[in-house]
């Protein structure tokens, strides 16, 4: 047994390692550097700066987008998830969903330059039905369309296993007893399906919050958030102290998210748990 206990041991040590240098070291070492000045002076003037009226209109500005982007991806996501489940060669289809994000976002961003463009494909399709040529592209609409674009995949693929995972007697036993599919999906599948959709809104959420790429490519710099902010510190100003510290806010927010989307399979477990006893 003993032989089993450090053979156990043996094999955490590289995933041990892995964290550690990986995760927590980065984590503290973000945390060093949010409490110096652009001097090099120790300082917590980054943290009461972040609490002036810029950094938290940034702050509600980047929670107001994530929130918009999580919301339209669940809305579009759930009822392709759904109607995957019922369809033959759903593991092609759901291979062909994801299959986009293995491409680089870089480049995805760039064929939407290119899509939404004053001369793209879009706006040629628009004076072709008569509408005219329209400002697509460096706008709210073109940045939440491109970042709903990129996250669906992340938000399908865990509302498609809960789905495939629930029993579907429980569906027929609903019908059965009166239920109309409205109903049936309001008390029986979505809340058998709540853990699947919690975890798809924290793999969206949790990103949306820190996106900088896409406003600078797709919005023109029209849409700041606080992951636009950390990368003007770093690259721009060279002020790491005030990047470091807004990416200190960020992990702790990412951390909430984390405890209060979370908690659901916690319930599930429990639940799993009195029903076995």
């Amino acid at each position: 047994m003993q032989s089993k206990a450090s053979t156990r041991n043996a094999y955490l040590i590289p995933y041990v390692l892995w964290m550690v240098l990986f995760v927590v070291a980065p984590v503290l070492l973000v945390v060093y550097y949010s409490f110096f000045d652009v001097e090099g002076n120790f300082t917590f003037g980054n943290y009461a700066r972040f609490f002036t009226p810029v950094y938290m209109q940034m702050t509600l500005s980047s929670f107001w987008y994530a929130l918009l982007i999580t919301v339209f991806a669940l809305l579009v996501s759930y009822p392709t998830a759904y109607l995957l489940t019922r369809t033959k060669h759903k593991q092609l289809w759901l291979l062909l969903i994801i299959l986009p994000s293995w491409i680089n976002l870089l480049l995805k961003a760039y064929a939407f330059i290119g899509l939404f463009g004053t001369y793209g494909l879009t706006n040629s399709l628009l004076e072709v039905i008569g509408i005219g040529s329209q400002q697509i592209l460096f706008t709210d609409f073109s940045f939440i369309f491109v970042s709903v674009y990129i996250f669906i995949p992340f938000m399908i693929l865990p509302i498609f296993n809960a789905l495939e995972e629930m029993n579907p007697s429980l569906i027929y036993a609903a019908r059965d007893l009166g239920a109309s599919s409205w109903l049936t999906f309001r008390r029986v599948i979505f809340p058998l399906t709540l853990t699947g959709v919690k975890s798809g809104c924290q793999a969206v959420f949790i990103p949306a919050l820190s996106l900088f790429m896409i406003t600078r490519l797709i919005a023109g710099n029209r849409v700041i958030t606080l992951g636009t902010a950390i990368e003007q510190h770093f690259l721009v100003t060279q002020d790491w102290g005030m990047g470091s510290t807004i990416a200190v806010f960020l992990i702790i927010a990412m951390a909430i998210i984390m405890f209060l989307t979370g908690s659901g399979k916690k319930e599930v477990r429990n639940g799993k748990k009195r029903k076995a006893i």
